[in-house]
């Protein structure tokens, strides 16, 4: 067979690194251990990417999806963490990033009717290795609450204005940690989680909770920071709150980040 010109491997000139260079957008099946011992399988978006020196001309896009199907047909923790790895030998890269997004689910009892319902949560892993031997590992949930305004209630004399809010929270840590734990976390710094079922009792029982503790969206931050700081296992924490008001034509948002 003839030998076909390799134009990736042909030389550049312009002198500039390229930071990232790979794929997006891949779909893939993931299998997530739920905290309960169950196995949750869903499927993820997938980016896969390399650094790429200035003397390269591109890179072989190819090799990233062969490096993603090399793992079988279905990715689980163990495959994410390796396969960066996999990818700086494929492509003899210094860095290498990946990064899945998934939906996880919970079973979550109505908080007086006891009626269980599914709710889903975005979640994701984002792994970066050198060829040095350096591996970061940076899980997000984005978790969706309500909050219940704390200026509204002070000067209203019947009710106060509230609103779902998505919370992005992001961590680093020492030791692994389960994605209920955090997810639970947030909803626990909010006014009032959220719920797939709900009855009329359910009802009166989460609008009266929400009533009961209300947070400006930089409180939301705040209590999520503070029960970072307080928690053993985190290291590093990125917490952005973002409220969809329900009486303004804009969205009210604040972040917190420690840094490392």
């Amino acid at each position: 067979m003839q030998e076909l010109k390799d134009t990736q491997n042909e030389r550049d000139d312009r002198c500039l690194p390229i930071d990232r260079v790979g794929v997006k957008g891949l779909r893939f099946p993931v299998e997530v251990r739920d905290k309960g011992g169950s196995v949750q399988r869903t499927v993820a978006t997938v980016s896969l990417a390399v650094d790429l020196p200035a003397h390269f001309k591109g890179t072989h896009m190819s090799r990233f999806v062969e490096a993603l199907h090399s793992h079988g047909g279905c990715l689980d923790v163990h495959s994410i963490l390796s396969l960066p790895r996999e990818l700086l030998k494929r492509l003899e890269a210094r860095k290498a990033h990946f990064e899945i997004q998934f939906p996880f689910f919970l079973s979550k009892p109505a908080p007086v009717t006891g009626l269980l319902g599914l709710l889903d949560y975005e979640v994701r892993f984002e792994v970066e290795a050198t060829a040095e031997g350096a591996t970061d590992f940076v899980v997000t949930v984005m978790v969706p609450v309500t909050t219940l305004c704390p200026c509204s209630k002070a000067i209203s004399e019947r009710g106060a204005h509230n609103q779902r809010g998505l919370v992005t929270y992001a961590v680093r840590f020492s030791k692994p940690i389960w994605i209920e734990d955090l997810i639970a976390l947030v909803e626990r710094s909010a006014s009032c989680e959220l719920y797939s079922i709900l009855k009329r009792t359910d009802e009166k029982a989460v609008t009266e909770r929400a009533y009961d503790n209300p947070v400006f969206v930089e409180d939301l931050v705040r209590n999520v920071a503070s029960r970072s700081n307080a928690h053993a296992t985190i290291t590093w924490y990125r917490v952005e709150a973002e409220n969809h008001e329900s009486i303004h034509n804009h969205n009210a948002y604040a972040v917190i980040e420690k840094h490392r």
